[in-house]
């Protein structure tokens, strides 16, 4: 913990509720006040640590609810570790990750969560907690469920995708999802109806069909929208909430949206790729469009106005990363010649925030909107408001100091995720992360990185605030 007084002088606070130019008063990690600058109280913080904001916004740390570290897919691993993943997320702005621990077939939830838990142990450069993705529903699996709600770990992903990895049946799903209903914890869905994109890639490929491109081709936008209608379906007969991650599609926005309209506790999550990159990326030309290979797929342009309106409208809540990057060399390589054997993910983590800025620049968002679905809300959510996700007295100092004036050109030679490429090369953006703090520590100083691995810990949370 930092024990040092810290003050934050002349910023422009921006949280999701409120625009105030104030100092920020932190001390032993905490935030301790607020003050409008230049007042007398905010002048009587002397003996302090000073950082000046002036001419800039002082926002909360991203809270980034959906990152892959070191996450076993395809006969290869994410290419970053807790360590690398977490550096590049204070890079970023990020200050608080949940990634997914996994529950291997035949396998129990307390065997995954502890193999997650060294994974992480004593590495990351921020805070971090855990989801629980479920592969295998059972009767012990389902006690499990709420043993892991008890100890902090209260959100569990299902995969209406991925036969024979990840996929859960109707059943299953059900199963999980009235035990959430009981237990308090959320349920976190992949929705895809895999069965019936394993027969279209199957055909593809007969057809001699093997770039990258194919690979967004046969993942339909309505075989997304369905499995979205069916797992919110599910949800209504097991009555319990539903969060549906990486939300690509019109057709998906336009089924959560009809749900929330009948009131629902439905919600959505998209990622940056889906709002800046589309299917022109997966058709690049030399096996170049495997950098862009997720799922859900990129879907064609006209589907990012449906995402933007969406996150306008609050159909859509949150923007998250999926982050789970492979290098082009050596792993995504893996797929050629057949596209369904190209690993699925994409490095996102350190860039959220500055794209998110960039969509505040364009018009797209407000700024306020920003900080709702980038740290607010994610905190929200998952159950880590508002120790996370605020400036405001008794919340972690996970604060940034963010230059909206600064120009920047994302490229592989200069970030630093452990991957050797750049989904978004060469685009500039208006907007910069300039100091980190985590928990009153600086973990990123004026560019330069003054963290260590360790500095982060395992946050335990509590049921999400939208349960009700």
């Amino acid at each position: 913990m930092s024990a040092v007084r810290t003050v934050v002088r002349g910023g422009l606070v921006v949280t999701a509720a409120d625009e105030m130019h104030a100092d920020v008063l932190v001390e032993d990690g905490r935030v301790v006040a607020l003050a409008a600058t230049g007042s007398d109280t905010a002048a009587s913080w002397t003996d302090a640590r000073v950082m000046d904001a002036h001419q800039k916004y002082v926002i909360p740390g991203g809270v980034d609810g959906h990152t892959h570290m070191e996450m076993p897919f395809g006969g290869t691993y994410s290419a970053d570790t807790f360590e690398t993943g977490t550096r590049a997320a204070a890079w970023g702005g990020t200050t608080t990750i949940v990634d997914f621990a996994i529950q291997s077939v035949g396998g129990s939830l307390r065997e995954g969560l502890d193999t997650w838990y060294a994974k992480a142990d004593g590495k990351c450069a921020v805070d971090y907690g855990f989801h629980m993705i479920v592969s295998d529903v059972n009767e012990d699996t389902l006690k499990e469920m709420d043993l892991l709600v008890s100890e902090g770990v209260t959100s569990f992903k299902q995969f209406m995708a991925y036969p024979g990895v990840f996929y859960s049946d109707d059943g299953q799903i059900l199963r999980a999802m009235q035990r959430a209903a009981d237990n308090g914890g959320l349920i976190m869905m992949h929705a895809e109806n895999g069965i019936a994109i394993d027969v279209l890639v199957e055909q593809a490929l007969a057809r001699g069909e093997t770039d990258p491109r194919f690979h967004g081709e046969v993942r339909k936008a309505l075989l997304e929208a369905e499995a979205t209608h069916r797992a919110i379906r599910l949800a209504q007969v097991a009555g319990a909430p539903l969060y549906v991650v990486h939300v690509s599609a019109r057709e998906a926005v336009a089924e959560l949206a009809r749900a929330r309209d009948e009131g629902l506790p439905v919600f959505g999550e998209t990622c940056p790729q889906y709002l800046f990159l589309s299917t022109d990326n997966l058709a690049e030309p030399d096996f170049e469009g495997a950098k862009y290979v997720c799922s859900t797929p990129l879907r064609p342009k006209e589907h990012q106005a449906a995402l933007w309106r969406g996150l306008r409208t609050n159909d859509l809540q949150v923007v998250s990363t999926d982050h789970c990057p492979f290098c082009f060399s050596g792993q995504k390589e893996l797929g050629r010649g057949d596209f369904s054997k190209i690993p699925n993910g994409m490095p996102g983590v350190e860039h959220r925030m500055d794209l998110l800025h960039q969509a505040v620049v364009d018009g797209h968002i407000s700024r306020r909107r920003w900080i709702e679905i980038a740290c607010a809300t994610p905190a929200r959510m998952f159950g880590l408001y508002p120790k996370k996700g605020t400036i405001a007295p008794g919340a972690d100092a996970d604060i940034v100091i963010y230059d909206p004036h600064a120009e920047q050109t994302l490229s592989a030679t200069t970030h630093h995720m452990n991957v050797d490429y750049s989904a978004y090369e060469g685009k500039r953006l208006t907007g910069r992360v300039e100091t980190v703090l985590s928990r009153g520590e600086p973990v990123i100083t004026e560019r330069e990185f003054t963290g260590r691995a360790g500095h982060g810990t395992y946050t335990p949370r509590g049921t999400s605030q939208y349960l009700n």
